[in-house]
């Protein structure tokens, strides 16, 4: 099987079982993704969700959280991981965005890396979510599935991942990819035990061909 091949047989699959995949994390608006995209580091997806309501009701605004305490921050969040770091971050963060950007989250990667917080993951699912563009973040769920389906081969760092899965993914549809490998990462082609028997790409998976 061709590398083509299998992008295209992994894509068509895909979107005939999950047409309209979403993030998980709940947000009203891009600011809010932002803050829930940096919490979701090294965390669960679930627990962010769990966290988020009482920190938008106090800090509904990127104003809002620039001028709160590190106190009030890290109480509200501190069930997430890393509590004392993401409480600075988020404040670091929306005070460049109220500084540089007029409180708007901005639309350019370079501009987003500018944010305390926000590394070149954190960015891309901004990109595809707050604004559509064709930029995938790889976690660790899209670097473990496009290793083990065979969408990529070697790959030894997101970036690479990144810009293997970019070159062969149609750009109108990376956005949905993202979520799609995602979702297939944590509910099927789990980290210890890939759930095979109930993936529809055994067919053209390289770890099943191989292991079986």
């Amino acid at each position: 099987m061709t590398v083509k091949e299998r992008y295209t047989a992994v894509m068509q699959w895909f979107e005939q079982t999950m047409p309209e995949p979403d993030t998980e994390l709940h947000f009203a608006n891009n600011y809010q993704l932002i803050v829930a995209v940096i919490l979701s580091a090294q965390c669960t997806d679930k627990r962010v969700n769990l966290i988020t309501p009482a920190l938008f009701e106090a800090f509904p605004t990127p104003q809002d959280m620039a001028a709160a305490t590190f106190d009030e921050v890290r109480e509200l969040i501190k069930s997430c991981s890393y509590p004392n770091n993401k409480a600075r971050l988020l404040i670091g963060m929306a005070k460049k965005l109220v500084e540089d950007f007029n409180g708007e989250v901005p639309d350019e990667i370079d501009d987003l890396l500018s944010l305390p917080g926000v590394g070149r993951k954190t960015a891309n699912v901004v990109l595809a979510v707050a604004y559509n563009r064709p930029a995938m973040a790889v976690d660790t769920h899209v670097f473990r599935v496009s290793e083990r389906i065979g969408l990529t081969t070697g790959s030894r760092t997101p970036h690479q991942t990144e810009m293997a899965l970019t070159k062969h993914i149609p750009a109108d549809i990376i956005p949905k990819a993202h979520h799609w490998l995602i979702l297939h990462g944590r509910y099927v082609c789990k980290a210890r035990r890939p759930d095979c028997l109930n993936c529809g790409l055994t067919a053209v998976c390289r770890h099943y061909q191989k292991n079986g």
